[in-house]
Parts: C-alpha cells; sequence; structure tokens
C-alpha cells in the first residue's frame, strides 16, 4: 500500500463525511451491529468512532478474541501437561495468564511446571529438535488465521521426524458461531455482523453467505482502519434501511471470494472439521479443528494421558455473557473491582483484544 494511500485513511474529511451520512440514513432509530474481531474492538476505541457513532449505532463486541474463547478445559489440560516431568508446554504469550478452573500456565510455572513462550510453530518445533527427550506439546489456540502455521508445523515435525513434538488442538471456526449469534440474535436485536478482516483473508467471503441468506443478518467484511470501520457501518446501515442480507467485501484489497487457496488446501491436509467447545457457547456442530488421524502421532491429546477434574468457571465471572453480546464488560459485577488486567477473573480480561480488557484501558461507558 503506497504512503498515499495511507495517509487517505487518516484525512478527517471523508471520515466525517461518513459518519454524517451515518446520522442521516439511522433517520433517529439506533441500530445494534457486532463487531466480532477483537482488534475491530480495540481500534473503535482508539479511533473513537465507538463513541462518535454512538447516537446512531450501538456496537456490541463478539467472540473475536480467539484467547477469550479458549475453554477452560482446554487450559486445564494445559497446566496439567506442564506440570509432567517429561513435557514441556509451549504457547503464544498472551495465553499464558488466561485462568483456567483452579490455575494458568503462568501460575504452574510458578509452580515448578515447564512452560515456555514461543513467537511462533517453528520456535516450538525447534525446541522439540533440540530436545528430543522432552515432550513438547505446542498450544493450537486461534481461528482460521493461525490454524495454517500449526497446520505447516505439524506437516514439517512428520516429514523431517520429530516425534515428541505434539499440538493440543483447540482451533476455531468462525462461521459456525456467527450462526449460532444470528439464530438467537433477537437477544440483544442484532441487525449486521462486522465480519472480521484476518480470519476473512483466509476463508473468504463467500464463508458468510449461509449467514446472510438463511439467517437474513447482513455481513461487511471491513479493514482496520478508521474509514475501513465507518464505511463498513455506512454498508451495514445501507442493507438494514433497503432490507437487503447480503455479504458485502469493504476489505477487498485483502479478501477475495474464495479466500487464500494454499492456507486452505495446508488446512485441509492436516486438519479436519470437529465439535468444538467454546467459552460462552458450549460444544457447537463444526465449530473446530481437529487432527487428522494421519497425523494422530503429533495430536497431545491422543498421546499424552493426564488426569484433569472436570472444569468450571469462576463464581461471578460473565465473560461467556460478553461474549455473546448480551452484556457490556461494565454490566458484570466483578468488572474494575475484582478482575483488572493485572489480576484477571475472567479470559475477556487478560488478552489484549477481549473486550473487558479494551472497556478497561479506553472506557468503560455504556454506549
Amino acid at each position: 500500500m503506497t504512503d498515499r494511500v495511507v495517509e487517505g485513511f487518516k484525512e478527517g474529511a471523508p471520515g466525517r463525511a461518513m459518519i454524517q451520512r451515518i446520522k442521516e440514513l439511522s433517520g433517529g432509530r439506533r441500530v445494534t451491529f457486532m463487531e466480532v474481531c477483537g482488534t475491530h474492538t480495540v481500534e473503535f476505541f482508539k479511533s473513537g468512532l465507538r463513541s462518535a457513532l454512538s447516537d446512531y449505532v450501538r456496537l456490541v463486541s463478539g467472540p473475536g478474541c480467539p484467547v477469550c474463547v479458549t475453554p477452560n478445559s482446554v487450559i486445564d489440560r494445559a497446566v496439567a501437561y506442564s506440570l509432567r516431568p517429561d513435557t514441556l508446554v509451549t504457547t503464544f504469550g498472551d495465553m499464558i495468564r488466561v485462568p483456567g478452573s483452579v490455575s494458568s500456565l503462568e501460575k504452574a510455572k510458578s509452580e515448578g511446571g515447564r512452560v515456555r513462550i514461543v513467537y511462533s510453530t517453528l520456535d516450538a518445533l525447534n525446541i522439540a529438535r533440540a530436545n528430543p527427550k522432552l515432550n513438547v506439546v505446542f498450544m493450537g489456540i486461534g481461528f482460521e488465521t493461525t490454524s495454517p502455521t500449526v497446520a505447516a508445523s505439524i506437516e514439517m515435525a512428520s516429514k523431517q521426524g520429530v516425534p515428541n513434538y505434539s499440538v493440543l488442538c483447540s482451533h476455531k471456526v468462525i462461521p459456525p458461531a456467527l450462526e449460532a449469534l444470528a439464530s438467537g440474535g433477537e437477544e440483544i436485536d442484532l441487525q449486521g455482523f462486522l465480519c472480521p478482516g484476518h480470519v476473512s483473508v483466509i476463508i473468504g467471503s463467500r464463508a458468510y453467505a449461509p449467514i446472510a441468506e438463511k439467517r437474513g443478518i447482513p455481513c461487511v467484511i471491513t479493514g482496520f482502519e478508521p474509514l475501513d470501520m465507518a464505511q463498513g457501518i455506512l454498508m451495514l446501515l445501507e442493507q438494514a434501511v433497503e432490507g437487503r442480507s447480503e455479504v458485502e467485501n469493504q476489505y477487498s484489497r485483502a479478501v477475495r471470494a474464495a479466500g487464500n487457496g494454499k492456507a486452505l488446501a495446508l488446512i485441509d491436509r492436516v486438519f479436519e472439521i470437529v465439535d468444538s467447545e467454546w467459552r460462552g457457547f458450549g460444544i457447537m456442530p463444526g465449530a473446530g479443528f481437529g487432527i487428522k488421524e494421519a497425523y494422530a502421532d503429533f495430536d497431545a491429546e491422543k498421546r499424552w494421558s493426564v488426569e484433569v477434574e472436570p472444569s468450571k468457571e469462576h463464581p461471578g465471572c460473565r465473560c461467556a455473557e460478553v461474549l455473546r453480546g448480551r452484556i457490556l464488560p461494565v454490566d458484570c459485577p466483578l468488572f474494575k473491582k475484582v478482575c483488572t488486567p493485572q489480576s484477571p477473573v475472567g479470559a475477556c480480561m487478560v488478552s489484549s483484544e477481549g473486550t473487558c480488557a479494551a472497556y478497561y484501558k479506553y472506557g468503560s461507558e455504556k454506549l
């Protein structure tokens, strides 16, 4: 992208014009849209768009933070692996402080567990290669965006003969979650989805067609600059006013209808669609990736047995409702009182993309 184009996104006049058009189209009524991506949640606050649009558009945050939707059962299993004397758990840094049922990877490490933060799946694979007597488990967390890199590490481990590498797979598939939200949209009077740009680069715009066509919820894929997001809101509002339910692609400079073919092929070689547990949603059909039988030797759950107590949620934590857009973080009795970024009770306060963390940092007003 040229400097001229980048500067164009920062100009004030086009943004003001879009906000004025949104005001005119709203006709005095306030519509409710959901931004699904955690990055969008943060950028709406940082750019000032959330407050600028608050009289015309109510923005609720959805399950767009992969750290947040990872259930306690997965965290509990990772903690149990880290406490095995022959096992090292590797993870991206945003997972280490997420509370499980009774502990976190950070706490487990302080108690003697083996936990190491890595910056890529290849880091984890290299650690396994350098420590052949140690079982190295990588936490496979994330949506379709990160799934290809984890699939690549599994394929490489198989081809290169790294038998002590495995993945605790908890990758999620976004469209089923949106369908679940759309089918229960009356709970929050949902009138449109602002679809995640990063995920859409991989899966393509066609992936959202059933939501628009069968559920009657407009979808607009949007980039991350302020003008991207303002235009995405305007496009959603135009659909709502005109009574349309379509998939529109504001982020066409990065997203294609069919997505990224190479990334999808890599996912398909290593993973299969499975039912998956999401925080706030329970077990959803077809909402996750599981490791195919051909690569079962690299599936941590199939290879390494650990005892894990039934998972439980922290009393009073309302992350589940925040992730479904039923409440704002400020409606949770623990928010800012017991639950803070320094001492998080729920997952939504941990990640930089978590809704509670965004409200804590940028503003907790009831917009």
